[in-house]
């Protein structure tokens, strides 16, 4: 049994951020994954760019139980810490509208970039490596098996193997079964940022927009987003409606403006006394494309010329561009949602150290804690920070 100081379950950003720091205060490091390759969600961000950090980021993007919780990590490694590291590499990027910062280049320059730091701080990195069991000592150490029988010991575990978006590269719910093991309560999980699903009747009225996108503004549950959105061939998705998913719960209706910019009702009633022999549709593809203005035409039965339709008619017709009230038949899940909602519950866990208060030596951090951020670079940040919080101190 190797003895080390600090074992990190986990090659993933948080992980790796956090072996950074331990190595760099002479800690030896050992990074356990049972990926054949390191930080595959930071190879896949970003449409392979990663969009590593958020300019804006702050406490108000994070969802939690604990909406106070993320505040220290992020106080103390922000994401301006993070792009001087970046910058340090001489990795050029670019900022869009909301403040995400991406690579120009490759993900992989910011996963060779964490590896480079690894290897100055003499991390050692195990991949295809798949724990099997974990033992709390006497001394309040930790004994780790692997499947294939090696073993450590280490005075300092941490616990970065994310939540359970994404199985097809690697995503488990292993961390959860570790926090159980201990004791540790953990939030019940849902897939976040991820795209919506409509019933079969709805999904048969809205398939032939397929590929159809809009500027909209996407509300549930008091929140709301306005970015783009995306009718897709089994529901709804776009940046508006990833977003809003993380606040949305089985059974919820979700509230849709297709046009923030314009009143459809005031634009109707403005078409019919200029020129009413004109058809409805013709006059909503002026706000909205041709196909979804037609189709939201004829689900109200107003293809006769607009001068023979009653404002009472018009109206409903303009709710269902400015008010749209849909209700998803669900989410597609794990496979594509981006982040987990829920986790290692916060209360459990120092915000300072991320250390578990009930077992000394314990340590959570990244997605598998209930810390969720908004889209744009957020869960990114608060991997960073959670992982360099905990590096400070194992």
């Amino acid at each position: 049994m190797k003895k080390i100081d600090v074992l990190i379950i986990g090659a993933g950003a948080a992980g790796l951020m956090c072996a950074i720091e331990a190595g760099k205060r002479g800690r030896s490091v050992v990074v356990v994954d049972h990926s054949a390759k390191p930080a595959e969600k930071i190879r896949i961000s970003g449409g392979g760019r990663c969009n590593f950090t958020n300019v804006h980021t702050s406490p108000e993007n994070f969802i939690s139980e604990n909406k106070r919780f993320c505040v220290s990590a992020l106080k103390r490694y922000t994401q301006h810490d993070f792009l001087d590291l970046v910058n340090s590499y001489n990795i050029t990027w670019h900022e869009k509208t909301l403040g995400q910062l991406f690579c120009d280049e490759s993900s992989f320059q910011i996963i060779d970039m964490l590896l480079d730091e690894c290897d100055a701080a003499n991390v050692e990195i195990r991949l295809n490596t798949e724990i099997s069991n974990i033992m709390r000592r006497d001394d309040e150490g930790f004994d780790v098996t692997t499947r294939t029988g090696a073993q450590w010991t280490c005075q300092s575990l941490v616990v970065a193997c994310g939540g359970l978006s994404i199985p097809k590269i690697g995503a488990t719910g292993f961390g959860y079964q570790i926090a159980r093991q201990f004791g540790i309560n953990v939030i019940p999980t849902r897939a976040a940022l991820v795209p919506f699903v409509f019933d079969p009747d709805l999904r048969a009225r809205t398939g032939e927009l397929s590929g159809i996108s809009v500027d909209a503004i996407v509300g549930c549950n008091k929140k709301q987003f306005r970015e783009g959105l995306l009718f897709t061939h089994r529901g709804l998705s776009g940046p508006s409606i990833l977003q809003i998913s993380s606040y949305w719960n089985e059974g919820d209706s979700i509230s849709v403006n297709l046009n923030p910019e314009e009143d459809a009702f005031d634009l109707l009633k403005s078409a019919k006394a200029e020129n009413p022999k004109q058809a409805v549709h013709n006059v909503l593809s002026r706000i909205l494309p041709n196909r979804l203005a037609q189709m939201i035409t004829a689900r109200h039965g107003l293809e006769r010329p607009i001068g023979e339709t009653g404002d009472k008619a018009l109206r409903k017709l303009a709710m269902d561009v400015n008010q749209w009230s849909v209700t998803p038949s669900g989410t597609e899940g794990y496979r594509t949602a981006e982040v987990t909602v829920g986790g290692v519950d916060t209360n459990a866990l120092s915000s300072k150290t991320m250390e578990a208060r009930d077992v000394p030596g314990l340590y959570f951090i990244g997605e598998v804690v209930d810390v969720t951020g908004h889209l744009g670079g957020f869960n990114f940040q608060w991997a960073w920070s959670s992982g360099w919080s905990a590096g400070q101190v194992v």
